[in-house]
């Protein structure tokens, strides 16, 4: 397959899937209302003094990032499941592995990004400020779609069986602890004055590792779901 065919079937589902959320949007608005609800109560929860603020504030922020990578993952494959989009999806000539791809992008653009968007607004309520925020919001730009590759192999594993969104839990989080620690370190190794330049460094490698790996596990899973 030539590059150009490889890119405008990866955009194709993009633009489908986007199309789709906006459709239902209510559903994608979900998600982010969770993140700035849950991020919001902790200091009220926790009380206004800055220092404890801003030393609970990498792990509060990026844990509801995860959870809100979570609570999306079970839109990732499901409603083409249902419908029957999955089993055209195999029998096409373009790599499966290529749609998964797609439909893993589109899944970050509607959850992961706006997470990336708001977290400097987000950052602020902690009293987070400067170079704290800047690592902040790059460590979530590097982790989030890893979040989201990571949680599409256990949506594919988990597909059409009953009570998935706990077993896709339970098989993701482990998975998504690495990531967890380096981004959250990255924003406190900044704080600290000695740079979050490792961990940020340890969260590309997890990025191109998952991009490469990712949607040829997700692929396997859901040739395996289908049969």
């Amino acid at each position: 397959m030539s590059d150009s065919s490889m890119w405008v079937s990866i955009s194709g589902i993009i633009r489908r899937d986007l199309l789709l959320a906006m459709r239902r949007w209510s559903d994608a608005a979900m998600s982010v209302f969770f993140l700035v609800i849950v991020v919001s109560l902790f200091p009220l929860g926790v009380g206004p003094e800055p220092a404890v603020l801003r030393t609970i504030a990498p792990g509060v922020l990026w844990v509801a990032a995860l959870l809100t990578c979570l609570l999306s993952l079970a839109r990732v494959f499901t409603p083409d499941y249902l419908d029957g989009v999955l089993e055209q999806m195999v029998l096409v000539p373009q790599p499966l592995s290529l749609l998964v791809l797609g439909k893993v992008l589109a899944h970050w653009v509607i959850s992961g990004l706006p997470v990336v968007l708001l977290s400097p607004l987000l950052g602020l309520q902690f009293g987070l400020e400067g170079e704290a925020l800047g690592v902040l919001v790059l460590s979530l730009l590097l982790g989030t779609p890893t979040l989201s590759m990571i949680g599409a192999i256990g949506a594919a594993l988990v597909l059409g069986v009953r009570g998935s969104g706990l077993l896709v839990a339970l098989l993701v989080l482990p998975l998504y602890v690495p990531v967890l620690i380096f981004g959250a370190g990255a924003v406190t190794s900044s704080m600290a004055g000695i740079g979050g330049e490792a961990n940020l460094s340890l969260l590309g490698a997890c990025l191109v590792l998952s991009l490469f790996l990712a949607p040829w596990a997700t692929a396997a899973a859901l040739r395996i779901a289908l049969e």
